[in-house]
């Protein structure tokens, strides 16, 4: 039951409206108003969550802000995360702690971070460029996984309000891959670069679809020449993954072997030997040279993939030697596989039917 107790201010005589809820359970709650229709408001308000199990979880998400919540992320969740993903969370967590960081958790809510989400579509990065829709939903993403937490495991928010906010189209994936010409030239110019491991690094991410960095954090631990094979420990999704080692990348690891640096177990070290190559000057050297424009190392990933649709594999199987969890990232190689695709169709036809 509500009770609503009608007093005079001590400061200027005004009329004020004391009010105390009690529900058998569960603590009194009380609250003060200038208004009776605010006191009333309130009464059902309280009386409907506090029945439904919703009013103690929000007076909880009142005491922390989101600042807290970055903290407490930033402390105990960042680092149990792979390098690369702590620097880019660090920073986008900083953003939002930044914006809106004085905020209770109640506070936050999905008007409020769809507000931030269209200021942050049309900011800028640190080095001048647009943040694409793709950005723009890294740091929802991060967000949604501190809310997450903060429901599941925290005792902080009731819900994750992040989830009611609309994530920005992303655009279909680039697919940029190396023409038969332009691989040629591209091979040549790494074959003359002034970095004697450039050449076998391509060759690599064009015969494996791996990632830069899974090539470069490659040690010798991870080759099996008995196999043919290169085992991934960390990759981008978490999972081990085997890369078929064959023909021309076997034969130039086995021939890099023979003249590996002792006591270092990176394949592609640094001259310091503690840790791996960087080869941004030697790889922009050799496009420049090789006149291949508008052309990424990651695309080396990308022509691959499309050698690999073009020759028949199917979307399953480029994911898997890809590494993706499912077929949406490897939809934007379709179009190239409908020569096999029609061959299928046409045997399945010639089957059934006879003609």
């Amino acid at each position: 039951m509500a009770t609503i107790e009608k007093r005079a201010s001590k400061v200027d005589g005004s009329a004020q409206y004391r009010v105390r809820v009690r529900l058998r359970g569960f603590p009194p709650q009380t609250a003060s108003f200038k208004r009776l229709t605010d006191a009333k408001k309130w009464v059902q308000q309280t009386e409907a969550a506090i029945r439904e199990g919703r009013h103690f979880k929000t007076v909880e998400s009142r005491k922390h802000t989101l600042q807290e919540a970055v903290e407490r992320y930033l402390k105990f969740v960042l680092p149990s995360k792979k390098p690369n993903s702590q620097k880019d969370q660090k920073k986008q967590l900083q953003w939002w702690a930044d914006a809106i960081g004085y905020l209770s958790l109640a506070d936050v809510t999905p008007a409020v971070i769809a507000e931030q989400r269209d200021k942050l579509a049309q900011g800028k990065t640190p080095k001048g460029n647009d943040r694409t829709p793709a950005t723009v939903n890294r740091y929802l993403a991060v967000l949604s996984h501190l809310f997450t937490l903060s429901v599941k495991e925290w005792g902080w928010a009731y819900e994750n309000t992040v989830l009611k906010v609309t994530r920005l189209k992303e655009p279909r994936g680039r697919v940029r891959f190396l023409s038969d010409d332009e691989r040629a030239r591209l091979l040549d110019e790494c074959k003359k670069s002034e970095s004697t491991y450039l050449y076998t690094i391509v060759v690599l991410a064009l015969s494996t679809g791996a990632r830069k960095m899974e090539i470069l954090c490659l040690k010798w631990t991870n080759i099996d020449f008995a196999r043919g094979v290169i085992t991934l420990q960390e990759t981008k999704n978490g999972e081990v993954r085997v890369l078929p080692l064959t023909h021309l990348a076997l034969e130039l690891i086995k021939q890099h072997a023979k003249v590996r640096t002792l006591h270092c177990d990176f394949v592609f070290p640094a001259h310091s030997l503690k840790k791996s190559i960087d080869i941004t000057t030697p790889w922009e050297t050799a496009l420049r040279r090789a006149e291949i424009k508008d052309f990424r190392f990651h695309d080396l990933r990308h022509s691959a993939a499309s050698y690999l649709a073009m020759n028949g594999a199917s979307l399953a199987e480029i994911a898997e030697i890809l590494g993706h969890k499912t077929l949406k990232m490897v939809k934007r190689y379709s179009h190239l596989s409908e020569a096999h695709t029609s061959k299928v169709v046409e045997k399945m036809n010639q089957k059934i039917f006879g003609v």
